[in-house]
């Protein structure tokens, strides 16, 4: 055997489909793209989905509707109990873990809304966490080892009082009867 007589065998490489060379080559005249227009055109590649030939999509025509609550989302620093044992066992955080703490040593760079403690990983020092948030398993835990938890979150009051509390609030009809009886 030579280098100069080595060929595939029969059939594994198949030529490419010669396209536009007359119309008995079953791929003449327009070349399997259709007639014509933009998309019959090299160089084109509208995207199908929404496109209505330049006229401005129903997408875009329709008012937008509707609340969107992505603008009060909380946005928390996170942390796990594996993260926390971490730093501890590299003797970088002693016995409290807040948001001072871990911005001292750089693990956040940005308390945003303030600091959530998950329960991912395992803690097997007792430390004392100040956040805003905890996850179920996460408080147990960390209470479960002999730490302590401070939640830092403040408490929101469901029943907001308003100026006329006690007062029983007018309708507009109930206002309009008293006006004409006056």
């Amino acid at each position: 055997m030579q280098l100069n007589t080595i060929r595939d065998n029969k059939g594994a490489r198949k030529s490419l489909t010669r396209v536009g060379r007359g119309i008995g080559s079953t791929k003449g005249k327009t070349a399997g793209r259709g007639h014509k227009g933009q998309k019959s055109r090299s160089g084109v590649a509208i995207k199908g989905i929404g496109f209505e030939g330049g006229q401005t999509p129903l997408y875009r025509r329709l008012p937008k509707r509707g609340f969107n609550n992505y603008v009060f989302k909380k946005q928390f620093a996170l942390i796990n109990l594996g993260d926390i044992q971490n730093l501890i066992d590299a003797k970088l955080i002693n016995d409290v873990v807040n948001v001072e703490t871990l911005k001292a040593i750089n693990f956040i760079s940005n308390a945003k809304d303030g600091l959530k403690v998950l329960a991912s990983g395992e803690l097997k020092s007792a430390v004392k966490v100040e956040a805003v948030a905890f996850s179920k398993n996460a408080k147990e835990a960390i209470e479960k080892v002999g730490g302590s938890v401070i939640s830092l979150a403040k408490e929101i009051t469901k029943g907001k009082k308003t100026k006329q509390e006690g007062k029983t609030k007018q309708t507009r009809i109930e206002k309009k009867l008293a006006n004409k009886k006056a």
